[in-house]
C-alpha cells in the first residue's frame, strides 16, 4: 500500500502546522518539514518541542531563507526531500504540500488513488510552446540572469535585468535537457525522487542556470523529472486542487465550499482561508475517515468561470449550485430594516440593540467599512454582495447568534428575494418616511441626478420622478408578497409602530415601544 511522504512548505502559523503534521500521519504517512528560516525562531521551536516525539515528523537540517520567484523555494523543496528520503525509506510517494494546504479526501481514498498507477503526478508542459505563462516574463526568465528578488529588491532586479539586455547578455539553456513549465505542487514517487537527486549530484551546470532563473520553482522539478523519467509514466497534472481569478491571484475557500471541494478530482486543496474554521474541522476528521464514497463532479473550475461570467452580462448573483449548504441555516432567523432613509434605519437599530441586545449592521451591501475581519470577503461592497449568503453566514457565526439585524435600501429588492427564499426564518420592516423636496434635492444631488449649481427649475422638474420612484421601490416590495413583513411609519403614533417592531423583533410589546418612542428616530 502507498505510503506518503508530504514535503511541507511552510514560514508561518506554528499551531496550524503542528496541527496539519499530527493530522497527516495520523493514518501511517509521514511529514517532512521546511520551515522558513526568516520566520521567528520561538515558533519554529514550538513546532520542534510539540513533533519531536511523533516518529513520522522529521525537519530539513537547513533552513533556508524563502522569497517568492527566487532559488530558495527550491532549495528549500530539496532540503526538506532529502531529509524524507533518509528517514521514511518506507515512503512509496513524496507529495509537495504548503501551510495552506489541505486533504479533500480521505488517507484511503488517497492510497488507493496512488496504487492504482505506478505515475508520477506533475504539470509538465513546454516551456515554449505553451501558453502555461499567461503575463509578465517568459524567455526573460531562463535567458538572464536573476540574482535579485523582485519584491523586495525591485530596484536592483530591474536594474541588472534592463544592463543584461542592453548589452544582450543572454545564456544558453542546457543543450540536452528541455524546459518544461507547470504548478510547483506535485506526487512523485520514491524512484523518481530519488532519479532526481542523483542528477542534482551529477549535473551541476544545471544547477547553476537554475539558480539564477527567475520563479525556478515553476520550471525546476517539472523539467528534471520530464528529463529522468519516461513520458508514459507522467500523468500532466498536480492533484492539488486550484483555482485562480482573472487577475491571477489564488481563490481561497471558506467554509461553504465543502461540497465544492469533495466533489474535485483531487487529493488536496489550495488556499484553505485561516479564518475556515469550520471548513478545516470538517476536512481534518475526513483524513482519518473510512468507508466514505466520494462523488467526483470535477466541475470547479468550469463553474467558478461560468458564475463568474455571468457577472459581466448582468447575472452576477446566480446561485452557487455546486453547494447543498447555501442556506443560512433553518435554526436562524434574519431581520432586515428596509429604509430610504438611512440615518433613520441606523438610530432605529441601534435602539433595537441597546434596548434587545441583538446583533445589528447597518448598511453592509451599500456601505465599506462596519464589519469585522472575516478573511477578505468583507473588504468591498463588490465581494458583500457576489458573496452575501457567505458573508451573512460568517456573521452569524462571528456575533456566535442565531438572530441578526441588518439594514437594507429599499433598491436592493434581489437581496430581499435571494434571503426570504432562504430556508432560514426572514423578517421584513419596511419604515415609511415622510420626504420633503428639501430631502429629495439631497438625495438627487447624493445620487448624481443632480449638482451644486443645478437651476431650480431644473430640480422642481425632476422632484416629481425622483419621488414617483422611491414610491415604486415600496411598491416593489410590498407586491413581493414576503411572508414576515411589517410597516414602520413616520406619521404613526409610536403605539402603532411598536406593535409592527414587536412583531418584527419578536419581543414584548413594552420594550418594542421603548423602541419606538425614540423622540428624534424621524428627525432630519
Amino acid at each position: 500500500m502507498a505510503k506518503i511522504a508530504f514535503i511541507l512548505l511552510t514560514h508561518k502559523d506554528p499551531e496550524g502546522i503542528i496541527a496539519q503534521a499530527e493530522r497527516l500521519t495520523s493514518a501511517g504517512d509521514y511529514v517532512s518539514i521546511h520551515f522558513d528560516a526568516r520566520a521567528k525562531p520561538e515558533d519554529f521551536e514550538r513546532i520542534k518541542s510539540a513533533l519531536e516525539t511523533n516518529p513520522s515528523v522529521t525537519f530539513a537540517r537547513k533552513r533556508r531563507k524563502c522569497g517568492w520567484g527566487e532559488w530558495s523555494l527550491v532549495g528549500a523543496t530539496l532540503e526538506a526531500v532529502r531529509a524524507a528520503v533518509e528517514a521514511f525509506p518506507k515512503a512509496t510517494h513524496f507529495y509537495m504540500l504548503s501551510g495552506d494546504c489541505m486533504q479533500i479526501k480521505s488517507a484511503e481514498f488517497a492510497h488507493r488513488f496512488l496504487d492504482a498507477e505506478d505515475v508520477d503526478y506533475i504539470e509538465s508542459f513546454d516551456f515554449f510552446a505553451s501558453d502555461w505563462i499567461k503575463t509578465g516574463f517568459k524567455e526573460e526568465r531562463l535567458v538572464y540572469r536573476h540574482w535579485f528578488n523582485e519584491r523586495t529588491q525591485p530596484k536592483r532586479f530591474y536594474a541588472a535585468f534592463d544592463l543584461q539586455k542592453k548589452f544582450n547578455l543572454t545564456r544558453k539553456i542546457p543543450d540536452d535537457i528541455q524546459m518544461m513549465i507547470g504548478s510547483q505542487w506535485w506526487c512523485l514517487r520514491r524512484r523518481t525522487i530519488e532519479w532526481v537527486l542523483d542528477f542534482c549530484r551529477e549535473r551541476p551546470d544545471v544547477m547553476r542556470f537554475f539558480r539564477t532563473t527567475w520563479i525556478p520553482d515553476e520550471t525546476f522539478f517539472q523539467t528534471i523529472v520530464r528529463h529522468v523519467v519516461p513520458e508514459k509514466e507522467i500523468r500532466n497534472r498536480t492533484l492539488t486542487f486550484l483555482m485562480f481569478t482573472d487577475y491571477g491571484m489564488p481563490v481561497t475557500f471558506y467554509n461553504d465550499h465543502y461540497d465544492l471541494l469533495l466533489g474535485q478530482d483531487y487529493l488536496f486543496a489550495r488556499k484553505i482561508s485561516p479564518d475556515a474554521v469550520e471548513l478545516k474541522e470538517r476536512l481534518g476528521a475526513l483524513w482519518q475517515a473510512e468507508g466514505v464514497s466520494f462523488d467526483i463532479s470535477n466541475e470547479g473550475r468550469a463553474l467558478f468561470a461560468f458564475l463568474t461570467g455571468r457577472g459581466r452580462i448582468g447575472r452576477r448573483f446566480a446561485p452557487r449550485f455546486w453547494e447543498r449548504e447555501s442556506t443560512l441555516g433553518r435554526e436562524r432567523t434574519l431581520m432586515m430594516v428596509v429604509c430610504k432613509k438611512w440615518h433613520v434605519a441606523k438610530r432605529l437599530v441601534e435602539q433595537v440593540h441597546h434596548h434587545a441586545g441583538l446583533p445589528v449592521i447597518e448598511y453592509l451591501f451599500n456601505e465599506e467599512g462596519g464589519l469585522p475581519d472575516l478573511g477578505g470577503i468583507e473588504r468591498t461592497v463588490d465581494k458583500r454582495n457576489r458573496h452575501r449568503r457567505a458573508l451573512l453566514r460568517m456573521l452569524f457565526d462571528y456575533y456566535e447568534s442565531d438572530r441578526l439585524v441588518i439594514c437594507l435600501d429599499p433598491a436592493g429588492l434581489e437581496l430581499m428575494q435571494d434571503f426570504t427564499s432562504d430556508k432560514c426564518t426572514t423578517r421584513v420592516l419596511e419604515v415609511e418616511c415622510y420626504f420633503s423636496d428639501e430631502y429629495l434635492i439631497g438625495h438627487a444631488r447624493r445620487v448624481g441626478l443632480a449638482g451644486e449649481h443645478t437651476s431650480r427649475e431644473v430640480l422642481d422638474r425632476l422632484l416629481p420622478t425622483i419621488r414617483y420612484d422611491l414610491q415604486h421601490e415600496s411598491d416593489q416590495m410590498r407586491d413581493a408578497q414576503f411572508p414576515n413583513f411589517s410597516r414602520m411609519r413616520e406619521a404613526a403614533s409610536p403605539e402603532e409602530n411598536a406593535h409592527a417592531l414587536a412583531q418584527f423583533l419578536g419581543i414584548k410589546t413594552e420594550l418594542a415601544q421603548q423602541i419606538a418612542a425614540t423622540d428624534y428616530l424621524f428627525v432630519d
